[in-house]
């Protein structure tokens, strides 16, 4: 099945995000209640809502998204070639420029979005952090009505599972075992938060957010039993 998907069809890309506030003094009283309230089964009796909040990023309703990196194999060309692109900054921002890309060059039936993870975070988390916004959804990410086989959405772990339902396998973890570069060779993305709010450095997480794209596409070609990019098939546009 997956050696018959034309990669030219596939919109590979990731997501970073960050807890919607630098610090927990700063969140206001009702979201701190309601942050309680949401986290306290993961919490237990480990940490307070406070102690905790430098994980909130991992949810829509108290994160947000600093980054969308997105990469494509260009049509039509002699030499293969991936270029990658990023939107990064304002979270409102970079959404809406995410959906024109998707309504502009990627709306067709026959195209796909592709992320490691992406049917449980991704995905969602974009459409979310969209509705949030008042921003309406492109077709790529409404999925209401829609049949588990009309769903646009491939992803990187859902295929390794191979149909095993209660096997999680990390994108660092299987881009080792598959012998592909790792994309964790700077950071990872427990420390993205600190990097955004304490060294202000979006341009290294952009770096990161690349990278992780890169590895997405590679675990296709090798599931597929292609030859790997090499540096100079990437091009960032």
């Amino acid at each position: 099945m997956i050696q018959r998907l034309n990669l030219e069809h596939i919109l590979f890309l990731d997501i970073e995000t960050v807890p919607l506030y630098k610090t927990y003094s700063e969140v206001p009283e009702i979201e701190k209640d309601l942050w309680a309230g949401k986290t306290q089964y993961q919490r237990k009796d480990e940490f307070s809502p406070e102690a905790f909040y430098p994980r909130a990023g991992i949810w829509a309703e108290f994160g947000k998204i600093i980054c969308i990196s997105v990469g494509y194999f260009a049509p039509d060309q002699s030499q293969r070639s991936f270029r990658i692109t990023s939107f990064s900054g304002n979270e409102k921002d970079l959404l809406l420029s995410f959906k024109l890309l998707l309504e502009t060059y990627f709306f067709e039936t026959k195209k796909l979005l592709c992320a490691h993870n992406g049917k449980e975070f991704d995905f969602p988390y974009i459409a979310r952090r969209m509705l949030i916004h008042k921003i309406s959804l492109p077709k790529k990410l409404d999925l209401f009505g829609k049949k588990p086989w009309e769903v646009p959405h491939l992803d990187t772990l859902e295929l390794w599972k191979f149909g095993d339902f209660k096997h999680y396998t990390s994108l660092k973890l299987l881009t080792h075992v598959l012998g592909i570069p790792s994309p964790k060779d700077d950071i990872d993305g427990s420390l993205v938060r600190d990097i955004f709010y304490e060294e202000e450095d979006l341009d290294r997480i952009v770096k990161y957010c690349e990278k992780d794209v890169i590895a997405v596409a590679q675990i296709i070609l090798t599931l597929r039993a292609e030859e790997l990019l090499n540096d100079s098939e990437i091009i960032r546009v």
